[in-house]
């Protein structure tokens, strides 16, 4: 028989509240809400675990519940609306969200996929609509691995999930201290470019054919020493108008592509 739930005082349903709404609840139970079909199919897609599987019928049926691959043995349960409401996210939904397992994204788990990657590393971010957007570009760039240096949020924050469009399901991430990341990307012979605005070089100036990490930090004070003390070139986008500076998404992205495109052209 087909499990239904109706009321938003559901103890199950309260503790998938507290799923939605707090970091310490998904580090505690190790899992994480997932809203929209797209972003749990790029889930499954990326190996997550689906647990359960919650769907509004009256926007999303049971027939295309079905149609999901991968979600064999998976709880099905239907929701009303006034459910979904006090779980969705979005103002514009699509009546469906799944309760996944969480991974394990310290760097111990890293595994490059090549010998010569060309790397992300964003240095405390806090933002989760700047994370997503990094995470969006660098799947669209289709780099090797993304990592984020003294996190300020969980990876698993709703927002992030939501700004990535699915995205943090189809990018090799991975989290840690920036002595850990510097100690790794040393390890591995892999050059350190420092987004700065001091002692740098014009960005396109660089050779990123070769294994490339591209290292950039907060928009209000930019790279800590530490990173700065460590970088085997500080890089700068030149900037043509009054400011000194762009959207770190925006910065990154730019320079990610200018790695890409050298990266083709040797090819």
């Amino acid at each position: 028989m087909k499990k239904v739930i109706t009321s938003t005082q559901n103890p199950y349903i309260k503790e998938l509240v507290q799923l939605k709404d707090k970091s310490r609840v998904r580090k505690k139970t190790q899992t994480f809400l997932i809203e929209g079909l797209r972003e749990i199919n790029l889930a499954i897609k990326g190996g997550y675990t689906i647990e359960t599987i919650l769907f509004d019928a009256s926007i999303f049926t049971e027939k295309l519940v079905n149609q999901i691959e991968n979600i064999s043995g998976v709880e099905v349960i239907e929701i009303s609306s006034e459910v979904y409401k006090k779980l969705a996210l979005r103002d514009t939904t699509e009546g469906i969200i799944a309760v996944a397992k969480t991974k394990d994204l310290t760097l111990n788990e890293l595994h490059l996929s090549t010998k010569n990657p060309l790397i992300l590393v964003v240095e405390a971010p806090e933002k989760p609509g700047n994370i997503g957007a990094l995470l969006r570009t660098s799947d669209a760039a289709g780099i090797d691995a993304v990592l984020i240096a003294n996190p300020k949020t969980d990876m698993y924050n709703p927002n992030i999930i939501r700004s990535s469009v699915g995205c943090i399901f189809t990018t090799t991430i991975a989290t840690g201290t920036s002595e850990e990341i510097i100690s790794f990307l040393k390890q591995q012979n892999i050059n350190i470019y420092g987004a700065a605005l001091t002692a740098s070089v014009e960005y396109q100036t660089i050779d990123y054919t070769q294994p490339s990490a591209i290292v950039v930090g907060t928009e209000a004070t930019g790279l800590t020493s530490k990173w700065l003390e460590n970088t085997t070139k500080n890089i700068i986008i030149p900037m043509r108008g009054a400011i000194d500076s762009m959207n770190v998404s925006v910065s990154a992205a730019i320079i990610i592509f200018e790695g890409v495109r050298q990266r083709q052209l040797k090819k």
